[in-house]
């Protein structure tokens, strides 16, 4: 990636391009085949819409996952004990969370992080609200990074919740990276009960990214609104349309946002060409096999214990244990 110092400023001088957000889209539209990480989609708007697909006829992961968590509470909570530390990487809204602190929430602290204080700050008003035992210690952190728990429980065993399959997200390598990530925080013993989309038919995977109402559209598209709101760059998202694709070979969702014409876009000081017919890609969501996960999940340095589905193995919940 370019420093800071060597990019442009915006046109008219009035604001360097100085911040991560700036960077990382100036070198993903400078590349051959155009990309934008998918961690920018959640503004306030973008995380809006997102809870919108949650709720989408076609997009069966949310519910999927939450059905599973529900019929298998029991088991799932069931190597949490007393004192233990419950950790949620990415917390949001912790919705999810509310499944498991159910059973356990009077004999737990829970740590949720996330990137967003206003999330975080929600959730534990709510959390107060139904749990008022519960110990919450939030952290507004990127849990992509090495994350230190409150110094008063670091030496309680821990249990980590990763939901959503959001490692899916991530290529192999990376995903990898991540999981090691996790061990390295959850500690020696440490559980890590993680959701896993899994694989199956084209037809199934591509709706559920490219829904009949247009929310997934809206959502592709909004980064590029937000990145003339906060960069001062000239996209008119009405020139792309968002497409989403199944790579069997890769075993990935992908999603772009394609050109509709020959244009020209200015960003920071610089001007990006596009073709009639050339895409953005903007994220992938990979997608595996029970076995091909925990095969990613052996290679991280996690041993995998428990797995629980569904009952039509659209989903899968996994528990490891970090050696």
């Amino acid at each position: 990636m370019r420093s800071a110092q060597t990019l442009a400023r915006h046109r008219g001088g009035l604001a360097c391009i100085e911040d991560e957000f700036a960077c990382s889209v100036v070198e993903g539209l400078s590349k051959t085949r155009k990309t934008l990480p998918c961690r920018y989609f959640y503004d306030a708007r973008g995380s809006e819409l997102f809870e919108k697909i949650t709720r989408l006829p076609e997009y069966y992961p949310t519910r999927t996952e939450a059905g599973i968590l529900a019929a298998h509470a029991a088991e799932i909570t069931d190597g949490i004990e007393d004192g233990g530390l419950l950790v949620e990487f990415g917390s949001g809204s912790s919705l999810k969370t509310e499944i498991l602190l159910d059973r356990i929430a009077a004999r737990v602290a829970y740590v949720p992080i996330d990137v967003s204080e206003a999330a975080l700050t929600e959730a534990k008003a709510r959390l107060a609200r139904r749990y008022p035992d519960l110990d919450v210690r939030t952290i507004v952190a990127d849990f992509s990074a090495f994350v230190a728990l409150p110094d008063d429980l670091a030496a309680r065993r821990k249990t980590g919740f990763f939901p959503g399959s959001t490692l899916g997200n991530l290529a192999p390598k990376a995903a990898r990276n991540l999981l090691n990530g996790f061990g390295r925080v959850l500690g020696k013993e440490g559980r890590l009960i993680i959701g896993i989309d899994l694989k199956k038919d084209a037809r199934t995977l591509v709706n559920a990214y490219n829904d009949a109402a247009g929310v997934t559209a809206a959502f592709n598209l909004n980064i590029l609104l937000r990145i003339n709101r906060e960069l001062g760059s000239t996209f008119d998202e009405r020139a792309f349309r968002h497409e989403a694709i199944y790579d069997p070979r890769e075993g990935r969702i992908e999603m772009h946002l394609v050109s509709k014409r020959d244009q020209q876009v200015e960003l920071c000081g610089r001007s990006f060409n596009f073709r009639d017919g050339e895409s953005i890609h903007t994220e992938n969501s990979y997608k595996y096999t029970v076995e091909q996960f925990r095969e990613l999940a052996t290679a991280s340095g996690w041993q995998p214990q428990r797995v629980w589905t569904d009952a039509a193995n659209q989903f899968s919940v996994h528990e490891l244990v970090w050696l």
